[in-house]
Parts: C-alpha cells; sequence; structure tokens
C-alpha cells in the first residue's frame, strides 16, 4: 500500500492489511480490497468505508463503533462480537455474513442485502432496518417491538421467538418465514406478505392487524370465502 496511514488521511483504490490499520485506521477507505483480512480486535470507529471489497474478511470483536460502509461487498464477513453501536450499513452486499453477538445498538442497515445473515444473539436495541433483503438469515429471539419496518423481507428467515409487538410492516415479507412462539400483539401486518402461513401459525397473529384479503387467504384454507 502506497497511500498515506495517518489517521486523517484517505486510502484510495489498495489492498488493505491489518498492519496498514494496527497503527491507527484512516477516517476513510475508498474502493480498498480488505479480502479475507484479519482486522479482528482493532479498533474502526468512525471509519467509513466506502465501495470496499471485504469478502470473507474478519471483524471479530472488532470496535466499529459510528462506521459507515457504503456500498460494500461483504459477502461471508464476520462481524462476530464486533460492537457496531450507531454503525451503517448503506447498500452493498453482506449475503452470509455473521453478526453472532454483535453490537449492533441504534445501528442502521439500509438498501442492502443480508441474505443468509446469521444475527442469532446480536444486541438489537434501537435497530433501524428499511429496504433489507433478510431472506434466509438467522434472526431468532430478536425484538423489533414498535420498529417500522420498511421494504424488509424475511421470506424464509429463522424468526422464531422474535418479538413483533406494536410493529408496522410496510411493503415487507414474512412469507415462508419460521415463526415458532413469536409475538406480534398490536402488530399492524396490513403491509406484510403473509404467503405460505398456515391457518395453525394464524394464531400467532391474535391482537394484530390484518388486512380484509389476508384474512380471506387465510380461511381460504378451510374452503371459506370472505365475501
Amino acid at each position: 500500500m502506497t497511500n498515506p496511514t495517518t489517521p486523517d488521511a484517505a486510502i484510495t483504490g489498495c489492498a488493505v492489511t491489518r498492519t496498514d490499520l494496527v497503527a491507527g485506521a484512516p477516517r476513510t477507505l475508498v474502493e480498498c480490497d480488505l479480502d479475507e483480512g484479519d482486522f479482528s480486535d482493532l479498533d474502526l470507529s468512525g471509519v467509513r468505508f466506502e465501495r470496499c471489497s471485504m469478502r470473507g474478511a474478519g471483524f471479530e470483536r472488532a470496535v466499529l463503533i459510528g462506521a459507515v460502509f457504503h456500498g460494500c461487498r461483504g459477502g461471508s464477513a464476520s462481524f462476530a462480537g464486533a460492537d457496531l453501536t450507531d454503525a451503517a450499513i448503506d447498500g452493498g452486499d453482506f449475503n452470509n455474513a455473521s453478526f453472532r453477538n454483535a453490537r449492533l445498538t441504534s445501528a442502521r442497515f439500509e438498501r442492502c442485502k443480508l441474505t443468509g445473515a446469521d444475527l442469532t444473539n446480536a444486541g438489537t436495541m434501537g435497530l433501524d432496518l428499511e429496504e433489507v433483503l433478510l431472506g434466509y438469515a438467522k434472526l431468532p429471539g430478536m425484538s423489533f417491538r414498535k420498529a417500522t419496518l420498511r421494504r424488509v423481507d424475511f421470506s424464509e428467515a429463522d424468526l422464531r421467538k422474535c418479538d413483533f409487538r406494536g410493529a408496522v410492516f410496510e411493503g415487507s415479507s414474512l412469507r415462508n418465514a419460521t415463526l415458532v412462539g413469536s409475538r406480534f400483539e398490536q402488530a399492524d401486518l396490513r403491509g406484510a406478505d403473509l404467503g405460505g402461513i398456515e391457518l395453525m401459525d394464524a394464531r400467532l397473529f391474535r391482537g394484530a392487524m390484518i388486512s380484509r384479503d389476508q384474512a380471506a387467504d387465510l380461511l381460504a384454507q378451510l374452503g371459506l370465502k370472505v365475501l
């Protein structure tokens, strides 16, 4: 790497290694290659990653408070145990990435792909999701209480024992998701795709608000028609 690595410098178009960052991370990395790199346990608070590639990179237990990932490609990257408080992932692809046991307090995920991502045991108080693909993701026990979920696709996701009480779904999907033990009291599901939800599972939605069309789809499983 030829670019300077003083804390105020930006690195552009370089392959970045742990050694480049260990002495003090630059504030901005633009179109850099971090693929398969080991960045575990580093303090990268406030660093901005612009259109970087970090496929398979390891950020385990890293401190990424306030970090920004804009348009990055982080498929299969690991953020297990990392502190992403107030961080933002805006755009980009983090399919099959691991956020197990990560701290995502007040983090924001927007316009990004997290298909197959693992968020098991992540701390998600204040987590903000908008236009996010979470198909086949692992999110057991996560709380979305009173959250507004705009264009969030949970298709086929593991949502066992999640808390959706008071949540509002806008243009989102729960199609074929695993919902065993989840709670939906006072949730507004009128903006959710409930395809694949069987009538037996509909008991989970007791106390929630659904549309007439959604009710008709559920009752159709019994051969009943809503006129």
